[in-house]
């Protein structure tokens, strides 16, 4: 891999970071943009997930915005979906165009999705939606390799369960638990690592850490959503019409 790839790397677990999120829909963009096979991807993606997600969380619970109702019966519904997810392999060719898709989730959720929610407008969560929800999101993210936060996070955005912060932080942890269960499932059915995984999770740890200082405690993250959309909608068109 080139500087730049390692330089993009860093990029992408700060902004991700800076906003409650492990970065692996991210990562797994770059290093399909860069050539490295499915197989190599998703477990490198989610090892980088482990670091980078469980930094953001720890920052946003200092900052006291994790909620842990709303937490438990997500992740209890994802963990075990995750883990199924991670047994499944996929054809190339149609994993890359699935990832495209799913970049476009969170680059429209930061475009138009209101997040800035008052105490006054949030509802009460409703706890065989969240099993729901986890559940379905859990084995997305075994599957495609990612922890699931950006899947999530626009979801209780859109419910008004809990406002911008309250959702990095329960997004952070969910990502975290989801990329470890996927994980676990693929490690059963055997995984490859790239020979430079070591720098890649120094370099997205360093990023991730950077990120969620300044996303939890330093400054708002409209620009920084703004940053991630444009990047998303990028890597989404070329997975999905440029993918052979």
């Amino acid at each position: 891999m080139d500087i730049v790839f390692y330089v993009l790397l860093f990029i992408v677990a700060f902004l991700y970071s800076a906003v409650g999120h492990g970065g692996a829909s991210g990562y797994l963009a770059l290093m399909a943009l860069y050539g490295v096979a499915p197989e190599t991807m998703k477990p490198a993606a989610l090892l980088l997930n482990l670091f980078v997600s469980l930094t953001s969380f720890i920052q946003y619970y200092r900052g006291r915005h994790f909620m842990f109702k709303i937490f438990l019966p997500l992740a209890l519904a994802s963990i075990p979906m995750a883990f199924l997810g991670g047994l499944v392999s996929i054809d190339a060719s149609i994993y890359k165009k699935m990832l495209g898709v799913l970049l476009l989730i969170p680059a429209l959720r930061f475009l138009v999705v209101k997040s800035d929610i008052s105490e006054a407008e949030r509802k009460q969560a409703v706890l065989w939606i969240s099993i729901l929800i986890g559940a379905a999101i859990g084995y997305l993210s075994g599957l495609i390799g990612i922890g699931g936060g950006i899947l999530l996070s626009p979801i209780l955005i859109l419910l008004k369960w809990t406002n911008q912060k309250q959702t990095a932080a329960i997004s952070a942890l969910f990502i975290f638990v989801n990329s470890f269960s996927g994980l676990a499932g693929q490690i059963t059915k055997g995984i490859q690592f790239n020979n430079d995984i070591f720098v890649y999770v120094v370099i997205a740890f360093a990023g991730g850490l950077c990120g969620a200082y300044f996303g939890a405690l330093k400054f708002k993250s409209n620009i920084i959503q703004y940053l991630l959309s444009a990047v998303l909608l990028i890597a989404a068109y070329k997975l999905i019409f440029a993918s052979n």
